[in-house]
């Protein structure tokens, strides 16, 4: 099966001191060893720079410009990247617009699109009412918790 990663989860794997670091951790860990593949997007890794960079005092991680590089290095060594299509846009298009999706939910909405386009089966994050109505429109989508795996 094929799993897409929410930046949450690369959130708490970039930091060992979250309070959801061994929940993350341990579901990776739990799914490559179980032979399942987890991806990421170009998505993931621009909203984990911008959340990475942040001040902390912000919900962010206070990281410097070079730490981030290095854990998104890291990222892009572990989990193979799902490519931005055309297919994408449209595919997001026709889901914000059928269910009406505003404010930040629209990058959630992006990363079913991925999902619905490369036909991931399951899409691992710690937000799973925020994905659930969303995966509606991918059949077969499932939501996963880490802390379920």
């Amino acid at each position: 099966m094929a799993y897409l990663l929410d930046t949450n989860i690369l959130a708490r794997l970039a930091n060992a001191g979250d309070a959801k670091y061994p929940v993350a951790a341990l579901a990776v860990t739990e799914l490559h060893r179980r032979g399942e593949v987890l991806h990421v997007t170009p998505q993931n890794l621009i909203e984990f720079r911008a959340l990475a960079t942040r001040p902390v005092a912000v919900n962010g991680l206070g990281l410097t410009a070079v730490d981030t590089e290095a854990k998104v290095t890291d990222f892009e060594a572990e989990f193979p990247q799902l490519p931005d299509t055309q297919g994408i846009y449209p595919a997001w298009k026709i889901l914000v617009e059928t269910l009406g999706v505003i404010g930040k939910q629209v990058h959630d909405a992006r990363l079913v699109a991925v999902c619905h386009v490369h036909g991931v089966t399951h899409l691992l994050t710690f937000n799973v009412a925020h994905f659930t109505r969303l995966a509606g429109f991918v059949p077969g989508l499932t939501v996963v918790d880490p802390a379920a795996v």
